[in-house]
């Protein structure tokens, strides 16, 4: 057995050459966690990274300098989805938003200061992102157990894991190791994260923008089996959808009418209607068969089935996806796994670049 010690910034980083089969890994009780299996596995260079790099993610990053981050992170996950069953949804879009903006890198969670333009104030995310004080109680209780060692950009894709798993979701080993952002993107925030009114052809663009494909594309809005929307999200669809004062056409009537219901024409912005109204809590793949009878919330989820509706877009490609996944839940949950490591993987910072907030909200 060999044994490797390399040492910086004070965080010591063991990493030992096992067989896989003679190592014993720790795994939260009651759901099957732990650090990923392989301890000798390839790291993850993540998207944008360069070839041979000599620091790169992977699921043990933190075996030794903090064994119980992931125990920590469940256990207040599991208090704050009970109290509010909403939060998981609220979590995993808080990492999607957050990588999709300069990378997996924990500058969404940056407050405004004197050399911070906060990306909390973008259209995308103002009023509508949810979950930081979990993140927040979540920090502060790993940096009573591990100071200065857990990043806030990994807490952000273990909270996004465990919400998934606690919801009735795979599971799946996460690579880890990234490291804060010193810097936010206003702009970025604006321009990168696509609208809820989208078309395909919009949706497919920023997705390859991210390294995403088209796979990557209907397996992540699979994540719109949980949480709600507010109104101001979907009402175009229901008053006005290609500028002629006329509903979208391929909303089913009966869930048109029930819509209407929560979403007047004038005001009730943010009134909120479940994403999946078949089982707004619970993580399946019911989303996508609510789909396939004209009966998803947002026009970017119904674009998935009918595509740009001008002959333009890969619907193709989609519309079997979204079939796929409808018939073969066990499917949908590997590739929303696979394509889940896939967005947090990037362009993160690792080794020298960035910092390990002590304060998520604050540079050091």
């Amino acid at each position: 057995m060999a044994v490797f010690k390399v040492s910086f910034l004070g965080l010591v980083v063991v990493m030992a050459l096992f067989s896989a089969s003679t190592l014993s890994l720790a795994h939260p009780a009651g759901f099957n966690f732990g650090w990923g299996s392989g301890w000798g596995s390839e790291p993850s260079r993540g998207h944008g990274a360069p070839a041979g790099g000599s620091f790169g993610l992977f699921p043990q990053f933190y075996q030794f300098s903090c064994p119980q981050a992931n125990d920590i992170v469940i256990s207040v996950l599991q208090q704050a989805i009970a109290r509010e069953p909403r939060v998981a949804a609220s979590l995993l879009r808080l990492h999607f938003h957050d990588c999709f903006v300069q990378g997996c890198d924990a500058s969404v969670l940056l407050d405004d200061s004197t050399t911070i333009a906060s990306e909390k104030r973008s259209g995308p995310n103002r009023n509508s992102l949810r979950g930081f004080e979990v993140i927040d109680e979540i920090k502060a209780k790993l940096e009573e157990a591990c100071p200065q060692t857990v990043s806030c950009a990994d807490i952000l894709a273990l909270a996004a894991r465990g919400s998934i798993v606690l919801s009735g979701g795979p599971n799946w080993d996460l690579p880890l190791g990234r490291r804060d952002s010193r810097t936010a993107s206003l702009s970025g925030s604006n321009s990168n994260i696509p609208a809820p009114n989208s078309t395909l052809s919009t949706l497919l663009t920023f997705f390859k923008r991210q390294g995403l494909d088209d796979v990557d594309l209907v397996a992540l809005s699979g994540g719109h089996t949980i949480g709600v929307a507010r109104c101001v999200t979907f009402k175009q669809r229901l008053y006005n959808q290609k500028g002629n004062n006329q509903p979208d056409e391929t909303l089913e009537r009966s869930y048109y009418f029930g819509l209407k219901s929560v979403c007047p024409r004038s005001g009730g912005d943010n009134n909120i209607s479940p994403m999946d109204f078949a089982s707004p809590a619970k993580f399946d793949n019911a989303y996508f068969k609510l789909i396939l009878f004209g009966k998803g919330l947002l026009t970017s989820d119904q674009v998935l089935l009918t595509g740009n509706g001008n002959g333009i877009g890969n619907a193709g490609k989609t519309v079997e996806l979204v079939k796929t996944y409808a018939d073969d839940e066990s499917l949908f949950f590997q590739q929303f796994a696979k394509s889940m490591v896939n967005m947090g993987n990037i362009r993160p910072l690792t080794g020298y670049k960035g910092e390990v907030r002590n304060n998520c909200r604050r540079l050091n």
